[in-house]
């Protein structure tokens, strides 16, 4: 299970953040400070899978953003790394070459775009055309 995804920049300003689980806002800080400390401090010659307390970070760096989903220890590390390239793929053809600004001004958009790819921290769909199909149904609603 997903235990929160979290978008942040090279500076570790998190520009998206979804939590699955009970947290504090103080925790929440705490958290996000920690793991861009963790990610940024890596070599890229490392994996892009950290033990994080008693869960697993599972990363990817695109252009300047770094998306990051914490999952508990028994999840396959593989199938999230997916879901993340995934998630990015969506994003790039719902938006048009996606950018950080995107996120920041269009973010009720790519939380609509999460809603639809996964479920109570579980991944509800991996077809980018359904996704796609249902988020531009809920886009012209608006």
């Amino acid at each position: 299970m997903i235990q929160f995804i979290l978008v942040q920049n090279r500076q570790g300003i998190t520009r998206l953040s979804k939590y699955y689980r009970q947290y504090s806002d103080d925790e929440r800080v705490k958290i996000e400070d920690e793991i861009h400390r963790l990610e940024t401090g890596r070599d890229v010659k490392f994996t892009n899978f950290v033990e994080f307390k008693q869960f697993k970070l599972v990363y990817r760096r695109y252009a300047g953003l770094y998306f990051t989903l914490c999952v508990e220890q028994a999840d396959n590390e593989l199938a999230m790394f997916e879901s993340i390239h995934l998630l990015v793929e969506v994003l790039d053809q719902f938006f048009g070459n996606v950018c950080e600004l995107d996120l920041v001004y269009n973010f009720y958009k790519v939380y609509m775009i999460l809603d639809e790819l996964f479920l109570a921290g579980e991944v509800q769909e991996t077809s980018k055309r359904v996704i796609l199909e249902r988020v531009r149904k809920l886009d012209m609603l608006e």
